[in-house]
């Protein structure tokens, strides 16, 4: 009697791995990227390729994407390993089988990869999955939709940093306006103060204490400056270069692209050749 289990079970778990694939595809989408980028970061961690690409560092450098990822990569590899001894099974015979059965293997197995194929191609049947994958990550899962890391270009200088403040600092016992850190190119986010609520988004008003936790988002080099920042005139002194490196860095910025509009007004329209 010829034994159709191997064959079941190699069709069985490509099933499983294209669904696998599609959950985190969709999963990846619901983070922010696009969907062929997601498609391809999902097959390629599933397969273990591991494309070293700019598009790659948009999905490590995120929380919940990397965790998706790391789950593909330890599915992939279970999964591919019981492809492939499966598969080889498929082709052993039995004692009380003849090698006559090899083609009637051949032929199941052959059938049953068209099968998943077309349906894989099926416009109908990915619609109504990709919709059941959607609706059952939002109502199950937490995913963080919003990119915040490439929104705030963390990877270009950029960063959020959580800041501590202590008696020698210099932001102690002063009202943000009158730090001016704006001038600097820092943003306050919010301030984390012991024994209060959270302050988000605070006013001009707002006066930094001892033992607050202030969040800054600005270039990673300034707030490096600004956490070493000690009160009294050399204090003053940093934020004045800061402020003066600001102002010429704007100004340097804005130089550069009325050039380039110079140079694109004044770039001659390329010649039609006659016919």
């Amino acid at each position: 009697m010829v034994s159709f289990l191997p064959i079941l079970s190699l069709l069985l778990v490509v099933v499983m791995s294209l669904m696998v694939v599609r959950v985190a595809t969709m999963a990846l989408v619901l983070t922010g990227i696009s969907r062929p980028l997601a498609q391809f970061q999902a097959r390629s961690a599933f397969t273990g390729a591991g494309f070293t690409t700019s598009e790659s560092d948009k999905v490590v450098q995120h929380p919940v994407r990397r965790k998706i990822i790391m789950m593909l990569m330890l599915c992939g590899n279970a999964g591919i390993v019981t492809a492939v001894s499966s598969l080889m099974l498929s082709f052993v015979h039995s004692g009380n089988e003849t090698p006559a059965y090899l083609p009637i293997r051949i032929g199941i197995m052959a059938v049953g990869v068209l099968v998943l194929w077309l349906g894989s191609r099926s416009q109908w049947l990915d619609h109504r999955l990709n919709h059941i994958v959607e609706w059952s990550l939002r109502k199950w899962t937490d995913l963080e939709i919003c990119d915040y890391s490439n929104l705030l270009h963390l990877s270009h200088g950029y960063t959020v940093v959580e800041m501590e403040v202590e008696e020698e600092d210099w932001l102690v016992e002063r009202d943000l306006a009158a730090l001016r850190l704006s001038e600097e190119g820092v943003l306050v986010l919010g301030i984390e103060r012991p024994g209060a609520d959270y302050i988000g988004a605070p006013r001009g008003h707002t006066r930094l204490m001892a033992g607050d936790t202030v969040i800054l988002y600005g270039p990673s080099d300034l707030l490096s400056n600004l956490d070493r920042r000690r009160g009294g005139s050399s204090g003053n002194w940093d934020h004045h270069r800061a402020v003066d490196r600001r102002i010429r860095e704007q100004r340097e910025q804005e130089e550069k692209e009325k050039a380039q509009a110079e140079a694109a007004q004044a770039s001659p329209e390329t010649p039609r050749i006659a016919s």
